[in-house]
């Protein structure tokens, strides 16, 4: 059997369904196939947000920054690869891209004027980088809503995605505030009606809306969108890539075809090469869906795409614990908890080894640091955060953790001195080590790893501690610990492409027909991570780009448009 369209996208996370929406807004015939049964892949489990600089939403809000300070940041963040010709078109079109698919597509967004970038380097901003998908009624997708990856199960609330900021603060103070509690009580409400109506929540919010806002829109254009469906080869026809053979037939893109399948989280052979810390007794845990298997990048090297392979780090390094669930373990990210009051993390040694309100990369590369093979660390709370914030998996009160103590997965002790015998580090160590941040906490400082000192650390904290939104002594018993372990929110390294989504092959010349979005291209950013977002943003960036080339239209820009002309 053999179809035919314009645009044929594989994958459908952010990067290609805003490829996809784009190409058929200006009347490509796009089909887009998902090797899954759910569509949405890693975007769908993310917190849903991007870093597009000098967005819209920002400049209505009168935040108006020069043309030059965002990159002024990247410059020193991440040094010569501002030379890359990606940097200024991402730049250039970030905010065009959050304006089309305002004006013209079921998107909505929410700002984050709030948001600081990670580090405080010149032309850093404390606010009006970010957007995120406004919530979405998940109802508004019809017959497509069971066919949208929902939620990441160990991170939710029976399956229900609470946004960071308001949503999730809210949460937190329900035990202590009645009028959160009522929120809180609505909002579990509300998503138990929806399990017993449809099976799933209706109430979409983070990464679950951004996917659900974009399929919306592309079934809104015609796009053929198909389940169940890998790509397992490309067509190519007198040099230029035409097509791709899917689920036992082939698929005709007269256009282009475009790689946007999440790139290699679960692709044991590439990490095994690419991931330093990796060893035969201590894998990488990502908590990327397991369907990411490097799919799109084995597509595109087998005509001759080029991997890049030069990357200051070739993952988005994030902490993980191993829940146990039966299948070999599910993998939840510590994003939230390291940077509240209460916490502390600590090596094999039991000694701090980072600011644990860092962003989660920069906190792993101090735990690679520290151990550079086989790395391990523990999460550390006592009795208040653990009960106020959760741990973890372990939901904050009144959701219990007997399960979790049974499973050992949550270790719990009546001192600090019994919590070392049962993670297995230095009682000594682990006693002084949480007397001298005691000491400190209460006085709002950190002498030994600055935490609290950045905007970054203090909105990862909590807004009513004081002194420091992030320091809070470790005091009540009992105690307890979660076991982490080297893990990652998706790749870095991947295709090479030019400023307009083309793959490039070892000679540097673009591959006629072949483009690759999200995170089968290889990180503009060069591997660093600067700010939340920057695989979102340039996701969705890339994705518009290559959505304009590939219909034939101007990118702001980008003078040379012989890309452009090739496709039609």
């Amino acid at each position: 059997m053999t179809d035919s369209c314009d645009v044929l996208v594989v994958g459908s996370g952010a990067g290609g369904l805003a490829t996809a929406v784009t190409a058929a807004h200006f009347g490509c015939r796009v089909t887009v196939v998902e090797k899954h049964h759910q569509l949405g892949g890693t975007s769908a489990w993310s917190g849903g947000w991007l870093w597009i600089p000098r967005n819209p939403l920002a400049i209505e809000a009168g935040i108006c920054e020069a043309p030059d300070a965002p990159l002024e940041y990247l410059r020193s963040e991440i040094g010569n690869r501002i030379n890359d010709p990606r940097i200024g078109a991402f730049l250039a079109n970030g905010p065009e891209m959050v304006g089309f698919f305002r004006d013209h597509t079921a998107m909505d967004w929410i700002d984050g004027n709030r948001m600081p970038d990670f580090h405080e380097t010149p032309g850093a901003a404390t606010g009006g980088r970010s957007v995120c998908a406004a919530p979405f009624d998940g109802r508004l997708l019809g017959e497509w809503a069971g066919k949208l990856r929902g939620p990441l199960p160990v991170a939710s609330v029976w399956g229900m995605g609470v946004a960071a900021g308001q949503d999730m603060a809210r949460f937190f103070n329900a035990k202590s505030s009645p009028r959160d509690a009522l929120y809180a009580a609505r909002r579990l409400g509300r998503h138990g009606l929806d399990l017993l109506r449809s099976g799933r929540g209706a109430q979409l919010v983070n990464g679950n809306a951004l996917v659900a806002r974009l399929l919306r829109s592309a079934l809104d254009l015609g796009v053929t969108v198909l389940v169940d469906t890998p790509a397992t080869g490309l067509i190519v026809r007198d040099g230029r890539v035409v097509g791709a053979q899917v689920a036992g037939r082939d698929i005709h893109a007269t256009r282009g075809v475009v790689l946007a399948a999440g790139g290699f989280p679960h692709d044991v052979a590439r990490i095994a090469r690419s991931f330093d810390h990796v060893t035969e007794d201590a894998p990488h845990r990502s908590a990327a869906p397991r369907e990411n298997t490097g799919d799109g990048l084995r597509l595109g090297e087998s005509v001759g795409g080029a991997i890049a392979g030069d990357l200051m780090d070739p993952g988005a390094w994030a902490p993980v614990s191993v829940v146990p669930d039966g299948k070999g373990g599910a993998h939840f990210p510590h994003l939230v908890d390291r940077g509240k009051p209460g916490f502390i993390a600590v090596g094999p040694d039991g000694q701090r080894f980072a600011n644990e309100a860092n962003s989660y990369h920069d906190f792993m590369r101090g735990l690679f640091r520290l151990c550079p093979k086989a790395p391990h660390a523990w999460m550390i709370a006592d009795a208040r955060a653990r009960s106020r914030f959760g741990i973890g998996a372990v939901k904050p009160f009144p959701f219990p953790d007997a399960a979790h103590l049974r499973s050992g997965y949550l270790v719990k002790a009546r001192t600090i001195a019994e919590l070392a015998a049962k993670i297995g580090v230095p009682a000594d160590a682990l006693q002084r080590t949480i007397r001298r941040f005691n000491t400190h906490a209460a006085e709002g400082k950190d002498p030994d790893f600055g935490r609290g000192d950045s905007a970054y650390n203090r909105v990862l904290g909590e807004p009513r501690n004081r002194p420091n939104p992030t320091l809070g002594a470790l005091t009540k018993a009992p105690f307890y610990a979660v076991k982490l372990v080297p893990g990652s929110l998706g790749t870095f390294d991947g295709l090479r492409t030019d400023a307009q989504a083309r793959v490039l092959g070892a000679d540097e010349m673009p591959i006629e027909g072949l483009f690759a979005v999200g995170n089968d291209a290889a990180s503009i950013m060069g591997g660093n991570y600067p700010s939340g977002g920057i695989t979102l943003g340039p996701a969705m960036t890339f994705g518009y780009i290559a959505g304009l080339v590939l219909a034939g239209r101007p990118v702001t820009g980008i003078d040379d448009q012989e890309g452009s002309d090739a496709v039609l």
